[in-house]
């Protein structure tokens, strides 16, 4: 079978569907899980999967850029629009001076948070500062808030220690945050945060990648999605 990595929560659950749909094509698939952003790279890398499904482009561009992965993208997925969660304010305006907000700490989600605060007004980025913003980009600062960094899973978890986080949907589902109720910001569908099937360069003209991914772009994924996440993930096909 195809060795599919993915991250737990809906891609794992979308991929389970998958599987169902390209079995009729002849495509046999094993979903393996992970519960970090890191591991599925280096597992594909290294051949022990066949592709994965669970990372954006500008997460992707970053990885192959820092460490000289032979990965490219074939088709696109889901998008998961980030959000802005907090158990001790319910909207942004409610934040006080020198509020503590968590940020993922890895280049790619760490800028789209940021970008994400900048749309709500509650922080400038300088000029050009993109996708890959960092806290050293912010040059207005109004609530001096005090930017926390952590890694992308543990986010949820630390809401009872901060202010308010950013969480990428994936964890925030997987945390029990639904984010069309719990976020008290959320990004608009049409982000660069398209999420996409990854494959080795040597692989991208293989028969099954057109199958893996004709199986995951069909009618009956799209409406699975629309049924069981009800708007916190979008078809991005």
């Amino acid at each position: 079978p195809l060795k599919i990595g993915v991250t737990a929560g809906p891609h794992a659950q979308i991929f389970e569907q998958v599987k169902k749909v390209a079995e009729k094509d002849g495509l046999k698939i094993q979903v393996i899980e992970f519960s970090d952003y890191v591991q599925p790279n280096a597992a594909l890398s290294a051949g022990d999967l066949d592709a994965n499904a669970y990372q954006h482009k500008p997460y992707l561009d970053a990885q192959v850029k820092d460490r000289g992965y032979k990965i490219v993208s074939v088709g696109y997925t889901v998008n998961f629009p980030m959000g802005l969660y907090s158990k001790k304010v319910k909207s942004l305006n409610e934040l006080k001076q020198g509020a503590r907000f968590g940020l993922p700490n890895d280049p790619t989600n760490g800028g789209r948070a940021l970008l994400l605060l900048q749309d709500n007004g509650l922080i400038k980025l300088k000029d050009g500062a993109g996708l890959k913003a960092t806290p050293l980009d912010v040059v207005s600062n109004p609530k001096k808030l005090k930017f926390v960094e952590l890694d992308a899973a543990q986010l949820p978890r630390s809401l009872d220690d901060l202010d308010a986080s950013a969480v990428n949907t994936n964890f925030a589902l997987s945390a029990g945050l639904n984010p069309k109720k719990d976020a008290i910001a959320l990004e608009s569908a049409k982000s660069p945060y398209v999420n996409l099937i990854a494959v080795r360069e040597a692989d991208k003209n293989q028969p099954w990648v057109a199958k893996l991914l004709k199986a995951y772009q069909s009618e009956e994924i799209r409406k699975f999605i629309e049924v069981e996440f009800k708007g916190s993930v979008l078809p991005g096909f």
